[in-house]
């Protein structure tokens, strides 16, 4: 299965979805599988697009609330931050990483 199909294939599953969700969901899926033949299947589709779709969501939320922790950050005084406010900026290093990971499909920084 080359992209193209995949694509075909997602199209079936969300007649809706846009170009670039659709694009999206092709490269997720695609990093999450060293094998795209088994996604011909449609079971198996369905299954891993669930699967993509709750990680995502998860990824996303956790961006959503690391986001408003940085901007809360970001308005104090640096040279004053404690230590909690130090794992702040891991975590969001982290959660960043996660997301990365996603698109680019293989690990980027283990923190």
């Amino acid at each position: 299965m080359n992209c193209q199909m995949l694509a075909e294939q997602i199209q079936k599953l969300q007649p809706n979805a846009t170009t670039q969700d659709v694009a999206r969901l092709c490269l997720l899926l695609a990093n999450a599988h060293d094998e795209l033949a088994p996604l011909t299947d449609e079971r198996k589709l369905q299954t891993a697009w669930r699967q993509i779709g709750l990680k995502l969501q998860f990824a996303t939320d956790q961006h959503a609330a690391m986001t408003s922790e940085l901007e809360e950050l970001a308005s104090s005084d640096p040279k004053a931050f404690s230590q909690e406010q130090i794992w702040v900026l891991i975590r969001a290093i982290k959660v960043q990483s996660q997301i990365l990971q996603m698109y680019v499909g293989h690990p980027v920084l283990d923190v």
